[in-house]
């Protein structure tokens, strides 16, 4: 991480500039994103979605082991050794802030007759797997999409005028931080 400061010292303030890489694919994703959220508009249809829920975990069947010979040396007793634990990205936040979001836009849309079927969906979902296909961070950006669903789900049963507003306050706001993680973290 660099430093840069931009103004005098003597105003007591230090502008901090991070040069932290986003997935590859991620400036693509976000800028869509982006402008998802900016050009979309209200039309109208029947919502088909259901929130994104986690994929069931399939594991493997455990391979088995033929009996140990004598000649084997012994294993190390001790505790397992653990996989490396995740790093969280700095900008781990306003993404779940954005996936819970998309939660609610996708419930709203669809209830507003917005004739966008999958779109929030499936655009949390590219999102998802772009930047955290498995682990934690994914486990918590699935996390902030149905909360941001389940929480509409259980206050709105038609739309109203109210919903409207969050549907352009969520925009507006999906599109801030879209803008603002490619600006900081897309170097």
């Amino acid at each position: 991480m660099s430093f840069a400061s931009t103004m005098p010292r003597s105003h007591g303030f230090r502008v901090v500039r991070c040069n932290i890489m986003l997935a590859p694919n991620m400036l693509r994703i976000l800028t869509a994103l982006a402008l998802t959220c900016c050009l979309t508009v209200s039309a109208g249809a029947q919502f088909w979605g259901a929130p994104l829920a986690p994929a069931p975990v399939v594991k493997p069947p455990a391979p088995t082991k033929p009996p140990a010979q004598a000649s084997t040396p012994a294993q190390p007793s001790g505790p397992p050794q653990r996989p490396p634990q995740e790093q969280p990205a700095p900008y781990d936040r306003d993404l779940q802030r954005l996936s819970e979001i998309l939660g609610a836009l996708h419930f709203l849309r669809g209830i507003c007759n917005s004739n966008e079927g999958q779109k929030w969906r499936s655009e949390a979902q590219t999102l998802i797997d772009a930047e955290a296909p498995t682990g934690d961070r994914h486990d918590a950006m699935v996390a902030g999409f149905n909360r941001g669903y389940h929480g509409f789900q259980q206050s709105y049963r038609t739309c109203t005028p109210a919903a409207n507003v969050v549907i352009r306050r969520y925009l507006e706001e999906g599109a801030k931080i879209a803008r603002d993680i490619t600006a900081r973290y897309a170097n």
